[in-house]
C-alpha cells in the first residue's frame, strides 16, 4: 500500500478517535448535570463552551495533520466517531450513572431518616 494511502487512512482513525473523544467530554458534562441541576442559562453556556471547544478541537486536527485543508471525510469521521459512540458507549454509561444516581439518593434519605430519628 501507499504510504499516501495509509496516512490518509490514519487520518480517518484520528478523526474517528477525535470525535468519540469529544462525545466523551460532552457525556463527562452531562455527568455534571446529572448531579448537579442548573438552570437553562447555564446549560446554554456549558453547551456554548463546548462547541467552541469542539471547533478548536476539529480546527486542530485539521491545522495539524493536513495544514488547515479541509477534507470532507475527516468532518464526517468526526460526526462518525461521535454518532457511534453516542449510540454505543454513552446510551449505556448514562443509564447506569442515572440508575446509581437514584440509588444514591434512596439510601442518602435512608440515612437521613436514621438520624432524624436518634
Amino acid at each position: 500500500m501507499s504510504i499516501h494511502i495509509v496516512y490518509e487512512v490514519k487520518l480517518l482513525l484520528y478523526s474517528f478517535l477525535t470525535g468519540a473523544g469529544l462525545m466523551m467530554t460532552y457525556d463527562l458534562l452531562r455527568v455534571f448535570r446529572i448531579f448537579i441541576p442548573h438552570s437553562y442559562v447555564f446549560i446554554g453556556i456549558e453547551d456554548m463552551v463546548f462547541w467552541i471547544y469542539a471547533s478548536l478541537t476539529s480546527f486542530s486536527l485539521l491545522y495539524e495533520q493536513i495544514d488547515g485543508g479541509l477534507r470532507g471525510y475527516v468532518i464526517v469521521g468526526i460526526f462518525l466517531g461521535m454518532f457511534i459512540y453516542d449510540k454505543t458507549i454513552s446510551r449505556f454509561f448514562l443509564k447506569f450513572l442515572k440508575k446509581f444516581w437514584k440509588y444514591l439518593k434512596m439510601k442518602m434519605r435512608i440515612l437521613f431518616r436514621r438520624k432524624r430519628r436518634q
